[in-house]
């Protein structure tokens, strides 16, 4: 009596290995990322669709600075989605996030106090300046994680160089202790032979 065996083999796929990083979204970068992206957005529409600005180049420049770091944050999110980092290696990637915190929660913040100063009471206008502030801190979280991330990267390179630098100086240690064993050895065989005539001699 025969018996036949089926095996059933599942494949699995998941979003690590492939085009597309859908895990970044589910990590503190990516929802720091999105969450900016929407107060950024909601500051810019606030005083966008404002009917009537009580003072026209503060709001302006409001608009140009959310508008501005919108974009840019919107790049940065696009390209950890589509793991553009790894095939781009020649730019340092958390020093560019970190410098672009930095900048940008200075502009922000400054946009968002004029905002709250000049706002002359008109609500849409002052919830646009409440997303300013929001987006400021948010940003300023983000800028203290990529400090984080961009020091434990260095330190992590120099660490590396400092334990290469200890095996070098091993094998050079290693090395000179070899040549004068050798040389040890070869002034005890050429003293040697040269005693033992004088004392033949004698």
């Amino acid at each position: 009596m025969s018996h036949t065996v089926v095996t059933t083999t599942t494949t699995t796929r998941t979003s690590d290995g492939g085009f597309l990083n859908l895990g970044y979204v589910r990590t503190t970068g990516g929802i720091l990322k999105i969450s900016q992206m929407v107060a950024l957005l909601v500051a810019f529409l606030c005083v966008h669709c404002a009917r009537g600005w009580p003072d026209w180049p503060p709001f302006r420049y409001f608009e140009v600075v959310t508008l501005w770091f919108l974009i840019a944050f919107l790049i940065f999110f696009l390209m950890h989605m589509f793991r553009v980092q790894g095939k781009v290696a020649c730019i340092n990637w958390p020093l560019t996030e970190f410098l672009h915190y930095a900048v940008g929660s200075i502009l922000v913040l400054i946009a968002s106090i004029v905002a709250a100063v000049k706002n002359g009471g008109i609500s849409v206008l002052v919830a646009g300046s409440v997303f300013g502030f929001i987006a400021t801190f948010l940003m300023a979280v983000s800028l203290w994680t990529s400090y984080k991330v961009s020091c434990g990267s260095q330190q992590t390179d120099r660490s590396d160089i400092s334990e290469t630098l200890m095996s070098h100086r091993f094998l050079l240690v290693g090395q000179k202790s070899s040549e004068v064993h050798k040389g040890i050895n070869g002034y005890k065989s050429q003293v040697q032979p040269a005693v033992l005539c004088l004392w033949a001699l004698q």
